[in-house]
């Protein structure tokens, strides 16, 4: 064998060493399938969500009679956007923004109008499940409502008080493949208005207290 071919083949087996020991090794099936909860990152959402809320609430009138006629607002369905930041790969702060309108009326049929509500809702929440493909959580967490765009229906003029409440949470991510994943979510939020009708002939303090149910689908990054 000449000298040359020595060399040739010396080459040849040095390059598929360093190539073997190169070339990582196949992700399992399950490492390609999705990707796991870590901190640093970041999921949007895009959700669907019902808000049911669980209103009570009296009219009074100025003098503190109560009349009493309950306040009912009506079902709504919308979507809804929402972000979360994991801090660890079990702890995240998740945000949503979404904007609902209710249809208002009381217990003997008076029209109300309406009202839309903005509820930003900011969420701890703990994953117990990081690296799992079903992936629970829970959270708790504090929200500031917004009222605006009231109509008055029948009544000369209507009004409801901005504040702040509380709200639980609990759901499930499903990964579907990658950084995608299914949601499925349920909030309860503790809200309540004092709602001024007729410049303030009648009074209302309610209590709202939505449920949300929601489902969407999420990307993490």
């Amino acid at each position: 064998m000449s000298r040359s071919w020595r060399v040739a083949c010396a080459v040849s087996a040095l390059t598929a060493a360093l190539f073997a020991t190169g070339t990582p090794a196949p992700a399992s099936a399950e490492e390609v399938a999705f990707k796991p909860k870590a901190a640093g990152d970041i999921n949007i959402r895009l959700r669907g969500i019902g808000v049911v809320p669980t209103e009570r609430g009296d009219i009074k009138t100025a003098g503190g009679t109560d009349t009493t006629l309950n306040v009912r607002l009506g079902n709504a369905y919308v979507p809804e956007v929402d972000a979360s930041y994991f801090l660890t790969p079990n702890i995240a702060l998740e945000l949503i923004a979404a904007t609902t309108k209710h249809d208002v009326d009381a217990s003997n049929g008076l029209d109300m109008g309406s009202v839309w509500l903005l509820p930003p809702t900011l969420t701890l929440q703990y994953h117990p499940l990081p690296k799992a493909q079903f992936s629970p959580y829970v959270g708790v967490g504090v929200n500031y409502t917004i009222f605006y765009n009231e109509k008055k229906g029948a009544l000369r003029s209507i009004s409801y008080e901005d504040g702040f409440g509380f709200a639980l949470q609990a759901g499930i991510d499903y990964a579907i493949a990658g950084p995608w994943s299914l949601n499925l979510d349920v909030k309860k939020l503790w809200l309540n208005t004092d709602v001024k009708v007729n410049g303030g002939a009648l009074k209302a303090d309610v209590d709202i207290n939505p449920w949300m149910f929601g489902v969407g689908l999420g990307y993490r990054f």
